[in-house]
């Protein structure tokens, strides 16, 4: 089995990989029949002479390769016909702006494995970015906030190379006594987490949030049970939430109402009430003056991200009156910091922790005969058609 590693050549350019060197080395050490072959690349985190050091080839040869691992959506142009290709396709939802690629697979015979559907058996996913996102999102947050009330400067992310050197800069500033609260207990939230521990930002459980003042900075965790309550006023849970999400409505804006700054790291589902709306946001009594919002969906459940901002121009303010963009430094204005790759801030911890995960979950699967159906349930098409599982988007690819 001939493994490429693919050039990312999607705008703006990503620097990420799926398999740094040291990985790759993890996968020739366990698999004697596995051959790695690098795309050469300009950009990527990791240069093309450290993968030679460690006894790889980089070269222009990718259709020599069976199965090619990519990051981001790779162009049409770019696509190879009749191979194994594996990126982040951004079609499982349907989204209007990848049906042209998805068709594209279609016709030139692609097998598609999309690394959002890697799951093992309990549908739960095995690799992902999301820690990192939610490491670089509270880490913008928090610089966000000091921007928003000239209080410090902190330098931008990409600017900096790995994770321990945002937490020695959130370690030079000194917060007011600030409530924060933080939605999401996945990789996401507990990513942002992290953050906060680093700084020593004390952690308080709902009802003290809620109802105590504090003479420093605090942060409160909340998943979905805390932040949604049954409409009919029985006692739910996450699970019931989850199977029955129309049965619930938000109980987010008690949150609202004493957060001087939010962090959103949940995951939001179809038919889930929203956490806050646009009217919400009106009131007299909603607080929140910044928003991380690492999940990034649009007009969805956190009202004031009308948009995702970029790395290069990562805040944009929201007038509550107007409900529209204004300068995030005015004093009614709610700065929103919305960017929807964060993890590309910090490529190396990223490409590092995906790395590990896709080692030791999805490169067994091509040896053992895909003995727990890893790659079964992440393969979108075969021989030009969608697989069963992905029937559904059938309508969509105009098939």
């Amino acid at each position: 089995m001939k493994f490429g590693i693919i050039r990312e050549r999607k705008s703006p350019p990503d620097r990420r990989v799926v398999l740094s060197p040291e990985a790759c080395q993890k996968v020739v050490a366990h698999q004697s029949k596995a051959e790695i072959i690098v795309e050469p690349s300009p950009i990527r985190v990791f240069s093309d002479e450290e993968y030679k050091a460690k006894g790889f080839v980089v070269a222009s040869k990718m259709e020599e390769c069976d199965v090619l691992l990519g990051v981001k959506e790779v162009p049409i142009k770019s696509l190879i016909p009749n191979k194994k290709y594996f990126f982040f396709s951004h079609t499982i939802k349907e989204q209007p702006y990848n049906k042209k690629l998805l068709r594209a697979v279609l016709e030139k015979n692609i097998e598609l494995y999309d690394h959002e559907v890697i799951t093992n058996q309990k549908e739960q996913r095995l690799v992902a970015f999301g820690r990192y996102a939610g490491i670089v999102g509270a880490y913008n947050g928090l610089r966000t906030y000091g921007l928003k009330y000239d209080l410090y400067q902190l330098p931008k992310a990409e600017n900096l190379a790995n994770q321990q050197e945002l937490i020695q800069e959130l370690k030079k500033i000194k917060l007011p006594n600030i409530k924060i609260i933080l939605t999401g207990r996945g990789r996401v939230g507990n990513g942002a987490k992290e953050m906060l521990d680093a700084m020593n930002i004390r952690k308080v459980n709902v009802t003290p949030y809620l109802e105590e003042t504090f003479d420093e900075p605090v942060y409160c965790q909340i998943d979905a049970s805390d932040y949604n309550k049954r409409k009919d006023g029985v006692r739910g849970n996450k699970a019931d939430f989850f199977a029955n999400p129309e049965e619930y409505k938000s109980n987010f804006f008690r949150f609202t109402q004493v957060s001087d700054f939010f962090i959103a790291g949940h995951f939001y589902g179809q038919g889930a009430p929203y956490l806050y709306t646009r009217e919400d946001a009106k009131q007299e009594d909603f607080k929140i003056k910044v928003v991380a919002d690492v999940s990034c969906d649009i007009d969805g459940p956190v009202a004031t991200t009308i948009r995702p901002s970029t790395i290069a121009d990562p805040i944009y303010g929201y007038d509550p009156k107007t409900e529209s963009e204004t300068d995030f430094k005015n004093e009614s204005a709610i700065a929103v910091m919305a960017v929807d790759n964060l993890p590309c801030e910090i490529p190396q911890d990223a490409s590092e922790g995906f790395g590990q995960a896709f080692v030791k979950n999805v490169i067994p699967a091509f040896f053992n005969g895909d003995k727990d159906g890893v790659l079964e349930r992440a393969r979108m098409t075969q021989n030009g058609k969608l697989t069963l599982r992905y029937q559904y988007l059938s309508d969509y690819v105009g098939i």
